[in-house]
């Protein structure tokens, strides 16, 4: 058996989310139907996280075990081959038997998008959110940055985790001509978090909570009914990092 790992892309919106569903279309599913019809052999696909339905990836990380006699560029061709065009295998390569995408993950990066523009480009609706109404950028700006911390996210949450605690290392709104692209990076992410996290910058942005009350909003310890959450074709997860790959 070989412990192969495999960098992918998806357009999310067409799917259940990441996790196998019975009867139901996911990222998942596909891969391990299409990785059993080359090698014949049944699989697990194991992802370095769980999107949800209509979220995308540009750079989701998963490994599988299996056996195949393709060479890996082959491997790589032919699982493209068997999969829809919405999801992409961008890169395959065999690892040590060790490797774990979930385990081994030191952080991952997502990003959100908002189109503010009072005119939308329909070929950008579909992975961003159009938000024509007006927003003030710099009061969003400081609260993004007050989403940088250790803390107990269970006010951005839609469950009760057992262990609520995150750490963010990197939580920024910017600019981009008619965009604004907020990005965070954690180890781990509670479930719906960075979609509530930009249901508060949008609260903030419309002037409804100052950037101040963020640290109120914590304090709570319970999911906030006030805030709500962004619909999910906005988000994409950039990037998987792993000990290898990180800054010294």
């Amino acid at each position: 058996m070989v412990n192969y790992r495999i960098t992918v892309c998806y357009d999310g919106l067409d799917f259940y989310g990441w996790q196998r569903q019975p009867r139901l279309k996911t990222i998942q599913g596909e891969l391990e139907k299409a990785i059993e019809r080359i090698t014949e052999l049944p699989v697990k696909v194991i992802g370095a996280g769980r999107t949800d339905a209509g979220v995308h990836a540009r750079g989701q990380v998963a490994n599988f075990h299996t056996i195949c006699h393709l060479e890996n560029e082959t491997f790589l061709r032919a699982l493209n081959g068997h999969l829809p065009w919405s999801i992409r295998v961008t890169d395959l390569r065999s690892v040590s038997p060790s490797f774990h995408a979930r385990r081994l993950a030191l952080a991952k990066t997502y990003q959100y998008r908002i189109l503010h523009t009072s005119s939308p480009d329909p070929f950008r609706l579909r992975y961003t959110l159009f938000w024509p109404y007006p927003l003030d950028y710099e009061a969003m700006q400081e609260a993004a940055r007050l989403f940088r911390r250790k803390d107990d996210f269970s006010a951005f949450s839609a469950n009760d985790d057992k262990n609520p605690i995150r750490e963010v290392v990197r939580s920024e709104l910017k600019k981009e001509k008619d965009e604004l692209i907020y990005t965070i990076e954690a180890r781990g992410f509670l479930r719906y978090m960075v979609r509530t996290i930009v249901g508060a910058l949008l609260e903030v942005g419309k002037g409804k909570i100052p950037p101040e009350k963020i640290d109120e909003l914590f304090q709570a310890r319970k999911r906030v009914k006030d805030i709500p959450t962004a619909p999910p074709h906005g988000l994409c997860l950039l990037r998987v990092i792993y000990p290898e790959e990180s800054s010294p």
